[in-house]
């Protein structure tokens, strides 16, 4: 996989401190080193008050400007009477629902990585690898509650990092001894592998998804398929092969915790960032959701997860590129756009986002009904492998197709800007990054 910088990881770290305490303070009772380290650096000591006070946000992946507040600027408070109260309910408890389901996927991942370490065979390496798979989705649907102020934030970093240099886990062709598992020196718990976590370099991921995918599949070597690591690489007793089940242990642990803990933070009836985000200003909430939407959309799947790929041409240089499923990344992140639009969430139903734009436009709440079904038609029409695309000449349809889908993305995000205007709320898409 490509090692290109992701220069936004860190900022949401910044961004979030403050109104996702309850996490950090999870962490710092379970991880007394992780906890002097990270405060030694000084993010997670911040006031969550004075964050929450001053927008607390970093502009989400893409490097935007800090958000100080959503409002529309020299918007008239008065001009904007619309009621939003059930929308901005349901959404919260959609969240919940939504992450909920996400972290049930995240243990049956474990368990199926647990029957893998157990008994290493064909059978249950494949067996580990198509719970990978079934799991991912109950995830990028949430991807939807980003690039704001919320807790995902705080763990985005731990548990969907990307692109990854996976040197720094284990061997790649040309360096059998590449990598934290192949260093005897290297201490692999959850301590030193959170405190490692993109601490050179963005790339070095050592937490999340795409580290248990590069376990599981290996490096992708092959033009036509996924990786192919072999089972014995699981044999204990071999080799490095028992630092590698560590690692593999570890790291997927970590991720129900850390899913856990997001969806905890959600929670109706408690003390945590639901709380706060209901207690907020009607178009501060708004403006969260709308940014969510609107980011994911124009920014992060349509520039970072789409158009560089296809600007550089490398088969690798996909979202989930162990496994060749980066297709199913971009159809479930779209699907978590039509969640909120629509209101319905894994679990739960409601009066979505689209409710709320028809209050004051109806017509643009039905452009809207239309370009989301245009998006989503394009995405589902994309090649499969999605490298395939990548290395696809540029006058072949499968180019076409993938840049129609992209232009398709552009357009939905600022049907967002738009629906924000006329809703009084600010409304931010990252050009670069």
């Amino acid at each position: 996989m490509t090692t290109r910088r992701k220069t936004w990881i860190g900022v949401g770290l910044f961004a979030i401190a403050g109104t996702a305490l309850p996490v950090a303070a999870t962490l710092a009772s379970s991880s007394p080193d992780v906890a002097t380290a990270r405060h030694s650096a000084g993010p997670l000591a911040l006031d969550p008050t004075l964050m929450l006070a001053a927008g607390g946000e970093e502009g989400g992946e893409g490097g935007g400007a800090p958000v100080e507040s959503y409002l529309l600027p020299n918007s008239d408070p008065a001009q904007y009477t619309y009621d939003a109260t059930s929308e901005i309910a349901a959404y919260a408890a959609g969240v919940h629902a939504s992450y909920a389901a996400a972290s049930d996927g995240a243990k049956t991942l474990a368990t199926a990585i647990a029957a893998l370490l157990d008994k290493p065979t064909v059978e249950t390496l494949a067996a580990a690898r198509k719970a990978w798979t079934a799991a991912r989705p109950s995830y990028l649907v949430t991807e939807v509650y980003r690039f704001y102020d919320g807790p995902i934030e705080a763990r985005e970093g731990e548990i969907n990092s990307w692109p990854m240099n996976e040197a720094f886990i284990d061997y790649v062709v040309g360096n059998p001894d590449a990598g934290i598992i192949n260093d005897p020196k290297s201490e692999i718990s959850l301590v030193k592998l959170i405190l490692n976590n993109q601490a050179s370099d963005e790339s070095d991921v050592t937490l999340g998804w795409h580290a248990i995918e590069f376990l599981l599949w290996g490096q992708d070597l092959s033009a036509t398929g996924p990786g192919d690591r072999p089972v014995s690489d699981f044999i204990p007793g071999q080799g490095n092969n028992d630092r590698r089940r560590t690692y593999l242990k570890v790291v997927t642990d970590r991720l129900v915790a850390d899913i856990a803990q997001v969806t905890e933070a959600w929670a109706p009836d408690a003390t945590n960032y639901a709380t706060t985000f209901l207690a907020l200003p009607p178009r501060e909430a708004i403006g969260r959701i709308l940014n969510g939407l609107a980011i994911l959309s124009g920014s992060e799947l349509m520039s970072e997860r789409m158009a560089v790929g296809l600007d550089s041409g490398d088969q690798e240089d996909e979202h989930s590129c162990f496994s060749d499923t980066t297709h199913q990344d971009f159809v479930y992140d779209v699907k978590g756009v039509e969640n909120v639009w629509t209101g319905k969430y894994p679990g739960y139903t409601g009066p979505g986002v689209r409710d709320l734009v028809a209050k004051v436009d109806a017509g643009l709440a039905t452009e809207i009904d239309g370009l989301l079904a245009d998006t989503t038609a394009k995405i589902a029409k994309l090649g499969d492998p999605w490298d395939q695309v990548l290395a696809a000449a540029p006058d072949t349809q499968a180019r076409k197709d993938a840049e129609a889908a992209v232009a398709s993305l552009g357009v939905l995000a600022d049907s967002f800007k738009r629906a924000g205007e006329k809703l009084g709320v600010l409304v931010q898409i990252p050009t670069g990054g």
